[in-house]
């Protein structure tokens, strides 16, 4: 908007103040430093910094006064853009340009009374002119931070999504790599480890919304990543948070494996086969799943081909029969199996009697000529038959 030509009174104010600038704008640093928590940091905001904003942004103020020219909005824009930079909260740099501007104020009203030219009619004409300004200024200043902001969180998102990929991909080898990265992902270098692996329910929607939040409210850090279709995350937890990890992965309802615990970042990219493993294993069903839990059964998800040939080979006798023997005689092995091969406990769990119980396990012995005597044939039998469950054989055409 086209602005009125200032009169020469102002002009010959602003140019007192102008002559004093350095001074003013120390001055003004001193305050900011004095009123803003964040200004005292110089780690955070050098008072250098401080006093060159002060000092810049007072002169381009008063020179507004001398022209015509309409407010250049890149000035504080700028200042805007820096203050994200450092991390000074927004509330802080909108509450210094307020400060500012009452500054500026406090100061033409003091120079006015050397200058009587500048009548109170002049000051009240002056005063409509701060304000406008300092609210265009806030305005510039509240957009250029907020734009910044942004493009700081998604850089940072970025950032940390790479290193997190890099963990699990191995790609991070060396301590100093390392140690900045977990420093960025706010993980510690050495602890205690777990990696959770989640069926997301469409590519690019999280299976675990909020769960960096909501894991850390139990006082465990961890750092997510989404992959089209799994979230998978690193988690630092605790040796009594482990239930706390279980019970806050419960509450999504939806299917996540975990791995074993370790204790080295280096090991992530091992952790994260096993937590997919146990993944596997869960076969479609909603729940959490840790591979320590049963790994037999995760090494059959991990390889169902080979695991039901496995199967189809050991208990094939068993499973061309007819549809109720077949049950009987299968039912009767796993129920042996849970009474730790004892035909009495056998028969207490199945209410039947023991000679019935061994009656049914010779006739395994013999359909398959393997004798349960045998521990390899013990141990060969249990696999088959978690394959048999897990991959749901049911019988052979």
């Amino acid at each position: 908007m086209q602005r009125s030509k200032p009169s020469e009174a102002v002009i010959e104010l602003a140019a007192a103040l102008l002559d004093r600038i350095d001074a003013l704008g120390l001055a003004l640093a001193h305050r900011f430093q004095q009123e803003l928590e964040s200004y005292r940091n110089e780690a955070q905001v050098p008072f250098a910094s401080i006093r060159t904003s002060c000092t810049r942004n007072l002169t381009l103020m008063i020179e507004h006064f001398t022209s015509t020219a309409p407010v250049d909005p890149e000035p504080p824009k700028e200042t805007g853009r820096l203050r994200a930079q450092q991390g000074v909260p927004l509330a802080e740099t909108l509450h210094a340009f307020r400060l500012g501007f009452e500054f500026l104020w406090s100061e033409m009203v003091s120079e006015a009374r050397r200058h009587p030219g500048v009548s109170d009619a002049v000051l009240v004409s002056l005063a409509a002119e701060v304000w406008a300004l300092a609210g265009e200024y806030s305005v510039a200043v509240a957009t250029s931070y907020r734009e910044k902001s942004s493009e700081l969180l998604l850089q940072r998102e970025h950032e940390r999504s790479v290193l997190v990929e890099a963990l699990f991909t191995g790609v991070i080898a060396d301590p100093t790599t390392l140690g900045e990265a977990t420093r960025i992902l706010g993980l510690p270098v050495s602890a205690r480890f777990l990696v959770a692996a989640a069926d997301v329910p469409a590519p690019g929607r999280e299976a675990l919304p909020g769960i960096e939040s909501a894991l850390r409210a139990h006082r465990i850090t961890s750092a997510w990543r989404l992959l089209p279709d799994q979230q998978i995350g690193v988690l630092a937890v605790p040796a009594d948070s482990e239930a706390a990890v279980l019970k806050t992965l419960r509450k999504y309802r939806t299917r996540v494996g975990i791995s074993p615990p370790y204790e080295s970042l280096p090991e992530t990219p091992q952790a994260l086969h096993f937590a997919r493993l146990a993944l596997t294993g869960l076969r479609g069903r909603i729940g959490v799943a840790r591979f320590d839990d049963n790994p037999l059964a995760m090494l059959i998800a991990a390889a169902p081909v080979e695991a039901e040939r496995m199967a189809r080979v050991q208990l094939g006798p068993l499973l061309r029969l007819p549809f109720d023997e077949r049950r009987r005689l299968l039912e009767t092995l796993e129920n042996w199996y849970a009474a730790g091969g004892s035909a009495a406990a056998t028969a207490t769990r199945m209410y039947l009697h023991a000679n019935t119980v061994r009656y049914r396990l010779r006739r395994v012995e013999e359909l398959t000529q393997r004798s349960l005597t045998d521990p390899a044939t013990v141990t060969e039998f249990g696999t088959a038959l978690q394959a048999l469950a897990l991959l749901e054989i049911t019988n052979i055409p």
